[in-house]
């Protein structure tokens, strides 16, 4: 069965985490269940700096408040350790593994995503046994220190017209603008900062995503 994606795609950085670890998983489930109560029904985790031992530590407080039957859960970056995470899948990215090497180590039974920034990157996943591709910066981001070029709307439709999976968008994407890209094809938009950066709670931020995604 194919993999779906739902319109709303939040990344959780743990840059926004608080320090102690007790601090954090009471953090950690307040959040997930606050998200979820709001609609959210995948989320992504990423940690570039953090141990394995926090990695794995904040998966698992993650998973505790987010059963497998309410929100998927996606890991960033370490195929590697998803076993020990018990989350649902992992997303890699053009400097990371290849998707081969990825499969083989989650099995085929895990959702694996991997991100592309131009069109030959995209075919080239295409040809993978991923489960779903994104495509980007399709805006301007201040969430990577050395972005990709953006690729806008228009290589969102490009895109669009490249693969039949499951398409996410992601890069600069806010309330105001995702509705286009939306348009412009994408299945789901990622987004960051404009949820747990933003003016307001991550949850009330997830609900209104969710409204205008629906509309």
């Amino acid at each position: 069965m194919p993999f779906t994606l739902p319109s709303l795609y939040p990344i959780l950085d743990a840059s926004i985490l608080p320090p102690g670890r007790r601090e954090r998983d009471a953090f950690l489930s307040g959040l997930l269940a606050e998200l979820i109560d709001s609609g959210v029904t995948l989320l992504q985790y990423r940690n570039k700096r953090g141990s394995d031992v926090e990695i794995v530590a904040d998966a698992l407080a993650m998973r505790a408040a987010a059963p497998p039957d309410r929100c998927v859960l996606i890991l960033n970056d370490r195929p590697d350790l998803l076993a020990a995470t018990s989350f649902d899948g992992v997303h890699i990215g053009q400097e990371d593994m290849p998707p081969s090497v990825a499969r083989d180590l989650i099995g085929p039974g895990r959702i694996l995503g991997v991100s592309t920034h131009n069109p030959e990157q995209l075919g080239i996943a295409d040809a993978t046994t991923a489960d779903y591709l994104a495509i980007g910066p399709v805006f301007s981001t201040t969430t990577k220190q050395n972005p990709d070029p953006v690729v806008g709307l228009e290589g969102v439709r490009l895109a669009r017209g490249l693969t039949q999976r499951p398409l996410v968008a992601i890069g600069g994407i806010t309330l105001a603008n995702c509705r286009a890209v939306r348009e412009a094809g994408a299945d789901s938009v990622a987004v960051i900062s404009a949820i747990f950066s933003g003016a307001g709670s991550p949850a009330e931020l997830a609900r209104k995503f969710l409204v205008e995604l629906s509309l």
